[in-house]
């Protein structure tokens, strides 16, 4: 009997915050949620926790720092940033092996949200994030049979039902605060800075003939007034999800070409950044 009391005492539901804004539980619900209509995929949750109100469902094929950044982009142009985001330990948000060599010790998720001033704790067990988890299990139920209702049978008509659901949902379940006041601050970050901030970032040593590796490819630096000077400096990888990826040191955009084992790096292959890319988002590799 005493070994029961403790356990539950142990996972006592921890105090929602007071304010709206104040911490967001987050979190990705990997489930068959257009049964056997569709593909299985990943419903990204953003829930207040002070009020259990749906901030933001997304779709998405699997839980990855870019589906998690794109999701983030979404939340902040809508609310503005929270004071905190909570989360479980998932890669994204932690580095699971802190003996590691190199690297920042943060996960690129991390440090996005610290160019932002916003918070992230991660939880230490599922019941400490029990808003999201009980969430999760309620979508699975009652969202999956409103979008058996409305037939939908993919991710793109899933995001696109999606804001209708959440109004809904709040209507009924959301609750009000302890305190009135918004945590929220405004988004005071240019949509070009923000593009900035929302990406994969790392920085690569220069080699004495201009040249650095990425993704397991050799990435060739242009000659020219500025390039010549960067052999044995530091430059920084800016790999997009949406648009090719940048060289930059110092502000300055870098042209750039790929070299890889099965083509020969030519004159066309030396273009500008803006027009060669690629979406891989390996780290350290």
């Amino acid at each position: 009997m005493a070994i029961t009391q403790a356990a539950q005492e142990l996972h006592q539901p921890r105090l929602r915050r007071e304010s709206y804004g104040e911490l967001i539980q987050i979190d990705g619900s990997e489930h068959r949620w257009f049964e056997g209509r569709g593909e299985p995929c990943t419903l990204l949750v953003f829930i207040d926790d002070a009020t259990s109100k749906l901030m933001q469902l997304r779709f998405v094929p699997s839980k990855s720092t870019d589906s998690y950044f794109e999701a983030l982009q979404v939340y902040l142009e809508t609310h503005g940033c929270p004071t905190a985001f909570y989360s479980d330990k998932h890669t994204v948000f932690r580095i699971n092996k802190p003996d590691a060599k190199g690297g920042s010790g943060m996960t690129q998720f991390d440090r996005a949200l610290a160019e932002l001033n916003i918070e992230i704790i991660c939880a230490n067990s599922s019941q400490a994030k029990g808003r999201v988890e009980c969430a999760n299990r309620t979508l699975q139920d009652r969202l999956v049979k409103e979008l058996r209702l409305e037939r939908v049978c993919d991710m793109e008509a899933g995001n696109a039902f999606l804001p209708l659901f959440v109004e809904r949902f709040n209507e009924r379940f959301a609750l009000t605060p302890i305190k009135s006041e918004n945590a929220h601050r405004p988004l005071n970050v240019k949509a070009s800075r923000l593009n900035d901030i929302l990406c994969h970032r790392e920085q690569r040593y220069v080699g004495e003939q201009l040249t650095l590796t990425y993704d397991r490819k050799q990435v060739i630096l242009e000659r020219n007034e500025l390039s010549e000077k960067l052999a044995g400096q530091y430059v920084e990888i800016h790999n997009f999800a949406d648009r090719p990826m940048e060289v930059r040191w110092k502000g300055h955009s870098i042209p750039y070409g790929i070299f890889s084992k099965d083509q020969r790096v030519s004159h066309t292959a030396i273009v500008e950044n803006k027009r060669l890319g690629h979406r891989s988002r390996s780290l350290g590799k």
